[in-house]
């Protein structure tokens, strides 16, 4: 499918819809979308807190359309008058799919019961998601990419975490003195910690093994800054946008003495980088 597509479906055809959040479109989720039928959708209730896949990079890993509706625009409904939005929207409307936990309506003051209650068709509710004893929520996976656990969040993904970015001009050091360097502003995604990953960065829609720093330049200019080395590699970037995944933290952001020091840390990540791939 190609990236950040838009499946356009006409609603009447639809059977089945999950309805839920969604950020992350993670392993949960996925297990989710395998209860809906051929002709099945995916309802996207935005709540303006989405960082994992922000709104337009959520079609990229569905393979039904998705239909966003603004939390703002619905919240005030009674249970009711949900559903009757649901069977005007989607008139041959005869499954809905849904977590252990979703409520709805005017205070979320209808949830499960209410919904089998309200909707004349088959409900279908997945019980909350383990991996390793971890609960699988976009909430807790935040948490571990804020601490830079990214291996464990990848984990509960079911896919390494992407951010996407823009190419901006950087300090003009890495080809000079240390390496050179891709430099982004990111805007939608939330960022792991602070410190050096080991990463692959997708350019021109090629993938390739890369390290990346994000944090404060703290021992030379000591703004912030996200940039990505291509290893064993010198591209020349076409494309405005990039895409970075994430494998494995290698250490935290650190000040060096001098830049010597910083060129020898830099030359061992990238080594580290490296065997990792290998």
């Amino acid at each position: 499918m190609k990236k950040n597509s838009s499946i356009l479906v006409n609603k009447n055809t639809i059977t089945s819809i999950a309805i839920g959040g969604f950020d992350g479109m993670h392993y949960a989720h996925q297990q989710l979308f395998k209860n809906l039928d051929e002709n099945g959708a995916i309802l996207s209730i935005e709540s303006g807190y989405a960082n994992l896949t922000p709104k337009r990079y959520r079609q990229e890993y569905s393979i039904y359309p998705i239909y966003y509706y603004v939390l703002e625009n619905i919240k005030h409904l009674e249970g009711d008058q949900f559903i009757k939005l649901l069977k005007e929207e989607y008139p041959n409307l005869k499954k809905i799919v849904v977590g252990f936990d979703f409520c709805f309506g005017k205070n979320r003051k209808y949830c499960v019961t209410q919904l089998k209650e309200l909707f004349k068709g088959e409900v279908v509710v997945l019980d909350e998601i383990t991996l390793d004893s971890i609960p699988v929520h976009s909430r807790v996976i935040r948490e571990y990419i804020s601490n830079g656990k990214i291996n464990i969040a990848n984990k509960l993904l079911a896919k390494e975490y992407k951010i996407y970015g823009t190419q901006i001009k950087g300090q003009g050091l890495g080809s000079k003195s240390f390496v050179p360097t891709i430099n982004l502003n990111v805007e939608e995604f939330l960022l792991p910690n602070e410190g050096v990953y080991i990463t692959s960065t997708i350019l021109n829609d090629k993938e390739y093994k890369s390290v990346t720093f994000l944090g404060h330049r703290v021992t030379t200019d000591g703004s912030f800054a996200v940039e990505t080395h291509i290893l064993d590699e010198e591209v020349i970037n076409k494309k405005y946008t990039i895409e970075i995944k994430f494998f494995e933290k290698l250490r935290d952001n650190a000040k060096f003495d001098s830049f010597d020091k910083l060129k020898e840390q830099i030359l061992l990540d990238i080594q580290k980088a490296k065997s990792y791939f290998n």
